[in-house]
């Protein structure tokens, strides 16, 4: 007679269907979604002083505290949902539609709750320092059932909230040193057009992590990089491996490279491209397009302006991204005065059906021509979109209706 053997599953959370009919519809939809975990620190500390009772109450009052912050925040239209979905942390499920802000949309949203949780914590148990830690991931969507992918993101997501589980953030961080180490990342090239020649007239490259792993996802590769305070080590090897891609492929166009506020504000970055430029003295720097990413503040980067002050210097050119998509971007512009102002997808999509954004986009072009800024359009998807582009007379342009981010050469040959 065969003997069934039992397997041993780790526990899992039963979730409410419409938490999981959410995050479907949401992902469906094109949108990212992400699982962010705040969790007590000294709730240990906390549990030794107190009553069981007293323990029961106090993480109530933390729920409560924590729906009505979250409530309360100028994010809570991305909120799909707050839950509790175990003992000892608060999870939000966050809905994001511009995969490219992700990271730092998380981060503004954690800067503008904690302070916010630790004031109403404070009102309630002012005799009991609450210490809070975070820790967020992206819901991937390689996995059978949704329920799979979002009990993965979250159980990640609490590990990196728990440092105090070490032995999950030092695989984390040996992980990330690795990829640095082995130089285990590539890059994929998107043409940006000339609209008034429909030519070639620039590559903007992008980053995909190891292949096969869940970091070739340039979310999560990014997120625990930031997380892991390897965000400036991980964008010079970019820089570096771009320097390689430009030399092995012979390009002549104009290159733009993203990189955050972090590291455009690092007292390292000179002398790293000083580095890289001496191994790759066929770069030209005047090819070179520096893209100030992300929503990030630049305030308090004590090296921010004068290192994009001796980049200027060098020949590099400095690109705005994500303008009209918020405060952020157009407080950079006027900061300093882009070469290259890049408008935002959000403005672009379905602009030839909305004479708002269209207004935007004129607006938007004004301002362009009042710092000297080329304009480059984002996120072209069809042909009506473009045709507003031309009539507005936007400089550059870029997205999928063109080629999506691939080969440099095939993509070059596709277009001819």
């Amino acid at each position: 007679m065969r003997q069934n053997k039992l397997k041993y599953y780790p526990p899992k959370f039963v979730l409410r269907d419409p938490i999981l009919e959410g995050v479907y519809q949401a992902m469906t939809q094109g949108n990212q979604v992400a699982v962010v975990v705040i969790t007590i620190s000294n709730l240990r500390e906390f549990s030794q002083q107190f009553e069981p009772v007293q323990l029961k109450e106090y993480k109530s009052v933390l729920r409560e505290g924590f729906r009505e912050v979250v409530e309360h925040s100028p994010f809570r239209e991305d909120l799909l949902v707050v839950h509790d979905y175990y003992s000892e942390g608060l999870t939000i499920f966050l809905k994001i539609n511009d995969d490219k802000q992700s990271v730092v949309h998380i981060e503004k949203l954690i800067r503008i709750l904690l302070p916010k949780l630790e004031k109403y914590m404070f009102t309630k148990y002012p005799y009991f320092k609450q210490s809070f830690e975070v820790g967020y991931m992206f819901i991937e969507r390689n996995y059978s059932t949704t329920q799979e992918a979002l009990y993965t993101a979250q159980q990640q997501a609490v590990a990196m909230a728990e440092k105090r589980i070490q032995s999950r953030y030092i695989e984390t961080l040996l992980e990330m040193r690795e990829i640095i180490q082995k130089r285990d990342i590539s890059l994929l090239a998107q043409p940006i057009i000339d609209l008034s020649s429909n030519q070639i007239k620039a590559w903007e490259f992008l980053t995909r992590g190891p292949k096969g792993t869940a970091l070739e996802n340039p979310l999560q590769l990014f997120s625990l990089a930031r997380q892991s305070n390897l965000i400036y080590d991980l964008e010079l090897l970019v820089l570096e491996k771009s320097f390689q891609l430009i030399d092995a492929v012979g390009c002549v166009d104009d290159v733009f490279l993203n990189f955050t506020p972090i590291t455009l504000g690092n007292k390292r970055l000179i002398a790293g491209l000083d580095k890289l430029l001496t191994r790759h003295p066929d770069i030209d720097p005047k090819k070179m397009i520096f893209e100030v990413t992300e929503r990030d503040s630049i305030e308090g980067l004590n090296f921010f302006h004068d290192n994009i002050k001796q980049l200027r210097k060098k020949g590099f050119r400095i690109a705005v991204d994500d303008t009209g998509a918020g405060y952020s971007s157009l407080h950079t512009i006027s900061e300093i005065l882009p070469d290259i102002i890049k408008i935002d997808r959000s403005v672009i999509q379905d602009i030839d059906t909305s004479k708002v954004k269209e207004s935007m986009l004129k607006g938007l072009i004004l301002i362009a021509r009042e710092t000297g800024s080329l304009v480059v359009a984002e996120g072209i998807e069809k042909k009506e979109e473009a045709d507003v582009l031309k009539r507005n007379q936007v400089d550059l342009a870029q997205g999928y209706f063109y080629a999506k981010p691939g080969n440099m050469e095939k993509a070059r040959v596709a277009l001819l």
